[in-house]
């Protein structure tokens, strides 16, 4: 089930020969506007209605801790990232492979002239795509024309750290986003409650139609949406359903970091993974259309005991 949601760079094609890792390391003054600062406390993690996939290991609801800490209330947007770039010459994983993963509906026409290298195996709405990156995320001919408040994609794991280190924060642990994610509702299927559409509003970015084939959006319309456009959480915090995959700094396993909150393509009838207790991963120098994070930071020390990112 992980490759329906996450494609990984050994999917395909899609590896090629890796350029050098950019030098550039800029410290900057990190921004804390844009954080929600949050107590410590205990809550209960995982899944308590039994929804999850077996292999994610979402259960057993259990007690965690964290120590205080400040969390980006929306995911790191494509002018935010265009600035970072643009001050320290910074390559992504996708720029320097040369290569991402796109969805098919979503592979702009230029591209689809030369550019795919390939799909993904079981999971054929994913293309490799040669030239695609967070600054042309449909791949070549492709752009983000009024698209800066949408979340950067295209991010790999490794990029989102290097991006912390220039801002002087650093990922959520697993347990922190999951904290930060509920919004003070302990239990809850969702960021807002149990009901997907409460009174027939729509409370996040996922999927509409039948997938992988038509959009039943306006337009057909799939891809990212800006990073404030649904209702936030009771912490503050945007679309930790839904939207765009999320970099947390713990692993999955060997080789493999987690993933949080689902994306534009989950969807019921394949990838139920938009709860608030669903996770994934994939490998730290994979990067996809549907793929961003958000940034944490330590507040003040206190006495409760964190959970850490595993090594």
């Amino acid at each position: 089930m992980s490759a329906c949601c996450t494609p990984g760079r050994a999917c395909t094609g899609a590896s090629t020969a890796v350029l050098p890792l950019p030098a550039v390391r800029r410290p900057a003054t990190v921004e804390t506007g844009r954080m929600a600062e949050l107590p410590g406390s205990t809550f209960k993690m995982g899944d308590a209605f039994g929804e999850g996939y077996l292999a994610d290991r979402e259960g057993p609801v259990r007690d965690v801790t964290v120590a205080p800490f400040a969390i980006d209330t929306t995911a790191v947007t494509n002018a935010e990232w265009a600035a970072f770039a643009d001050a320290t010459g910074y390559r992504t994983d996708a720029e320097r492979y040369g290569s991402s993963y796109v969805f098919h509906l979503l592979l702009h026409p230029k591209a689809a002239e030369r550019h795919v290298l390939g799909r993904v195996p079981g999971a054929p709405w994913w293309l490799g795509v040669t030239g695609a990156s967070w600054a042309a995320p449909e791949g070549p001919g492709s752009d983000l024309a009024d698209r800066a408040d949408h979340p950067v994609v295209h991010i790999s794991y490794d990029d989102a750290l290097a991006y912390c280190d220039w801002t002087g924060t650093r990922l959520p642990t697993e347990a922190e986003w999951e904290y930060a994610a509920r919004g003070g509702l302990d239990g809850a299927r969702y960021p807002w409650g149990d009901d997907f559409t409460p009174g027939g509003r729509e409370m996040c970015n996922t999927w509409l139609g039948r997938f992988p084939h038509r959009s039943e959006r306006p337009g057909g319309r799939t891809g990212t949406v800006p990073v404030t456009a649904y209702e936030p959480n009771g912490y503050g915090l945007h679309n930790t359903s839904g939207n765009v995959w999320e970099w947390c700094a713990d692993a999955f396993g060997p080789g493999e970091r987690v993933i949080r909150g689902g994306s534009y393509l989950c969807h019921t009838s394949y990838c139920n993974r938009y709860r608030v207790a669903a996770r994934s991963h994939n490998t730290p120098d994979s990067s996809t259309g549907h793929g961003g994070f958000r940034r944490a930071r330590d507040l003040a020390p206190a006495g409760a005991t964190k959970e850490r990112a595993t090594a």
